[in-house]
């Protein structure tokens, strides 16, 4: 009774603060961002420890700039979630524009479903409004891939503004039984993987560089994008403006299993890269992205395989 008296209150405000305009909303955030940025500092050290390790190149004052900037963004992101609840979908499109949409449905047409492989970049909730742009499919199920959060009526809040506009929602444990639900209902499907964050360590099967650092990344969505063979796009987001993206499917392959193993993970990371690279302050530097390192991964466990093993069998992974 309580969690859901919670969730209702959590709801209530969200959807008031939604009904602001624009404009409105980004003054909140601006006032947001003091609090943020100046008074409580939340992960500053974190930002700047991510932000000099990915750009060595980068003096302090450019550093700096970036910081600022992000955090800014980072509020407008808040913001901008928030206004899903109520604005309509009609208005949402004059804010997001989604280009290559036709490829999708070329897919679609010759009986194959589609993945989409995305980061933390620009804001990528809005990204549940994609089925809005179809024309010839407008049934087909938008899958937003997701870590259920600890706070149960959180959760739900994150669900409603994700579901607002047409996404469904699905547990990252659950993938694999609705893929499966889809191609029995003959349902045309595009699943979207943020691939991004840090495994843990028995989940780790991957070691690349991303932003001049030695990373692990996950590679299970690329395992089960091989299962059901579909096709994958890399989801290239860009803020023009404030207020208003661009979101470009562009195909990375339409036949993933000809590619090498590990392949599309791999793909995806140096398009992320060069997205980065292309405007900084649009990442998601909050993440504590790189709290494993590969020397602490030698000294504990072995790939075998493609299996991660502890050296020690009394070690367990977390």
């Amino acid at each position: 009774m309580m969690k859901n008296l919670l969730y209702y209150l959590l709801y209530g405000f969200a959807y008031l603060i939604s009904l602001l305009p624009f404009k409105v909303l980004y003054g909140l955030s601006d006032c947001i961002w003091f609090l943020m940025y100046r008074v409580v500092k939340y992960r500053r050290k974190v930002v700047w420890k991510n932000l000099k390790a990915s750009f060595p190149e980068k003096d302090d004052i450019e550093l700096s700039c970036i910081e600022y900037e992000f955090y800014q963004w980072l509020c407008d992101y808040i913001v901008e979630t928030i206004k899903l609840l109520s604005i309509s979908d009609k208005e949402l499109l004059k804010h997001i524009e989604f280009q290559n949409v036709e490829e999708l449905e070329k897919c679609y047409d010759r009986g194959q479903n589609c993945a989409a492989i995305l980061g933390h970049y620009c804001n990528w909730e809005w990204l549940s409004a994609t089925g809005l742009a179809f024309r010839r499919y407008p049934n087909a199920v938008m899958g937003l891939i997701y870590h259920p959060l600890y706070n149960d009526a959180f959760d739900k809040l994150f669900i409603a503004v994700r579901s607002a506009h047409g996404g469904s929602c699905i547990p990252k444990k659950d993938v694999l039984r609705h893929l499966i639900t889809c191609k029995q209902e003959q349902k045309p499907y595009l699943f979207g993987y943020i691939s991004d964050q840090a495994p843990r360590w028995m989940n780790i099967h991957l070691w690349i560089k991303f932003l001049n650092q030695d990373t692990a990344v996950f590679t299970g969505g690329e395992r089960i994008m091989r299962k059901a063979n579909d096709a994958v796009f890399y989801v290239d987001m860009f803020r023009p403006r404030r207020g208003y993206y661009t979101c470009t499917f562009r195909k990375i392959t339409d036949d993933i299993n000809s590619l090498p193993e590990n392949e599309v993970t791999k793909q995806f990371f140096q398009l992320l890269e060069k997205a980065i690279y292309r405007a900084p302050v649009y990442y998601l530097w909050t993440h504590n992205r790189w709290k494993r390192t590969k020397e602490e991964f030698d000294r504990v466990y072995n790939l075998v395989n493609g299996r991660t093993i502890p050296k020690d069998p009394n070690v367990t992974g977390s």
